[in-house]
């Protein structure tokens, strides 16, 4: 089932309709970190520099822009880390667009799903970058143990981003609850499906595309469960 979900989303990621939700993900993704980029250098400029300057008034002038420099990288190396968080964030307001265009293309003859509702749909996508937050921020500290390295990676995040991926394409034909209960019982498969959205995320600008990829997977791996479960 893994691989042929997988394949199946994978096939659809360059689609128009998917382009047309990826273009506006990402142009959202690129509006958030121009802002979240100011308002920092902002606060850095209003709260740390009259410090620092008050603890050394002695520093050469060069030193001042020496250290806007240095402080500039360390922002932007710290907004090169946010990109997919803030890109899961914004594209959990899409999902439900995705998971539209893969049951309308790909499954033609079975009734649609109904659309998370607004409210709930919000809360996804702050659960979604809660979860590539917390989950990177793990397997950073678990990077430190020696024998577990990338290995932290994948686990916690296949982990992570299986679960609250495949809940989401299940709440569209289920009660919360009971998706809850169907990805319990298919936990090991659920699991293993979310190495390879793990593996996706590991990759550098192709992590981008990492909520559209899940959730056209997840939205398969549901379909083809929901079958066997069926028979």
């Amino acid at each position: 089932m893994i691989p042929s979900a997988a394949r199946a989303a994978a096939s659809r990621l360059f689609s128009p309709e998917f382009r047309s939700v990826f273009v506006k993900t990402l142009g959202l993704t690129l509006l958030a970190l121009a802002a979240l980029w100011f308002a920092i250098e902002g606060l850095f400029e209003w709260l740390a520099w009259p410090w620092i300057d008050a603890w050394l008034p002695s520093l050469p002038s060069w030193a001042g822009w020496l250290g806007f420099i240095v402080a500039g990288i360390g922002l932007a190396l710290g907004l090169a880390l946010l990109i997919a968080p803030v890109t899961a964030i914004i594209a959990g307001l899409f999902l439900d667009d995705v998971a539209e265009v893969v049951e309308r293309t790909d499954y033609p003859g079975d009734p649609p799903g109904r659309a998370v509702p607004a409210l709930r749909s919000l809360v996804l996508a702050i659960k979604f970058f809660g979860v590539v937050v917390l989950g990177n921020i793990v397997a950073l500290l678990l990077l430190l143990v020696p024998g577990i390295n990338i290995a932290a990676f994948f686990i916690v995040n296949g982990y992570l981003l299986g679960r609250e991926f495949f809940e989401f394409a299940a709440m569209r034909f289920r009660p919360e609850g009971e998706a809850r209960a169907l990805r319990k019982k298919h936990a090991v498969t659920v699991f293993l499906a979310g190495l390879v959205v793990a593996g996706f995320l590991a990759v550098p600008l192709l992590n981008l595309l990492t909520p559209l990829f899940a959730a056209a997977m997840m939205v398969h791996l549901h379909k083809a469960i929901s079958a066997r479960e069926a028979a």
